[in-house]
């Protein structure tokens, strides 16, 4: 047998040796007992479906499934009854959970009101596209309230901000943020701020003693905004006319005083020094 035959036969033998112990584990494992291992759980409360801000819970809106024992929800909810008849205090997307911070007392009710921050008031603005920033003014934006007023009498009107960093609760009929997500631009008549009361009173002298404009913020800018306003003669590059001052008193003669007397010029002193020099007599003169 020459050795190619020899080297031939060896890996053959091999290969089989190495078939029959793979075949052997195979089985082995096979044999082996399941092991199951039981994982503590415990039932949590979530959203069965897409949920808007305000809606009222049903059975049909919520669901218990199953959530890990060693990372429960934080001041979650562990019964669908628990949850009932409950207003949503913001969105919440499919197998959400719910949590007491979006959800609502049950005395609160549902709709607009429970979404209120306490010691806030909802105040509601009509508006168009041109005043709700092209209907880019959606619920969860920023926004600052302007006011133009017109004097008539004195033919100049001015422009200030009144109210800065309002928050918009809806925007339109509904309370609808899926656009707002997604940044669509909705169209609305009608926009709700959340306002302080002060804030509340500005707003709405503000629209009936002239008309409001919003303009839009970034959100994460929450520095006041300070401005003195402006006025028609400072826009157009001319200086503010003078104030007009009017007295109901009777009038008063002016008598204009003359002015004082220029006092006349120092007259410089003269002395005269005489002095004899031997016999020769001279006198000078010093001013």
């Amino acid at each position: 047998m020459n050795r190619s035959n020899r080297t031939f036969i060896v890996v053959l033998v091999a290969i089989g040796v190495a078939a029959l112990a793979s075949f052997g584990v195979y089985r082995a494992i096979q044999q082996m007992p399941v092991r199951e291992v039981e994982v503590r759980s415990l039932h949590q409360v979530v959203a069965s479906h897409d949920l808007q801000m305000g809606q009222k819970l049903t059975k049909d809106d919520v669901k218990l499934v199953a959530w890990p024992a060693s990372s429960p929800v934080e001041k979650g909810f562990t019964s669908i009854e628990s949850v009932l008849n409950r207003g949503l205090l913001d969105r919440m997307a499919t197998n959400e959970p719910l949590t007491e911070s979006k959800v609502a007392p049950l005395e609160a009710g549902a709709g607009l009101a429970p979404t209120i921050t306490e010691g806030m008031r909802a105040l509601s603005v009509k508006v168009n596209d041109v005043i709700g920033v092209a209907g880019f003014v959606v619920p969860g934006a920023h926004v600052d309230v302007l006011v133009t007023l017109t004097n008539r009498t004195a033919q100049d009107s001015m422009t200030r901000v009144v109210v800065s960093d309002v928050e918009v609760l809806t925007a339109g009929t509904r309370i609808d943020r899926e656009k707002a997500r997604d940044g669509q631009p909705i169209a609305a008549s009608v926009v709700t701020l959340l306002v302080t009361p002060p804030d509340a009173e500005r707003i709405t002298l503000a629209g009936n003693e002239g008309s409001i404009m919003l303009t839009l913020r970034n959100p994460m800018d929450r520095i006041q905004t300070q401005t003195t306003g402006v006025r028609t003669a400072a826009l157009l590059g001319a200086p503010a006319p003078a104030p007009v001052i009017t007295s109901s008193g009777p009038r008063r003669a002016v008598v204009k005083m003359p002015p004082p007397p220029t006092p006349p010029a120092p007259v410089s002193k003269i002395y005269s020094v005489e002095t004899i020099r031997a016999a020769k007599r001279q006198e000078e003169v010093i001013r």
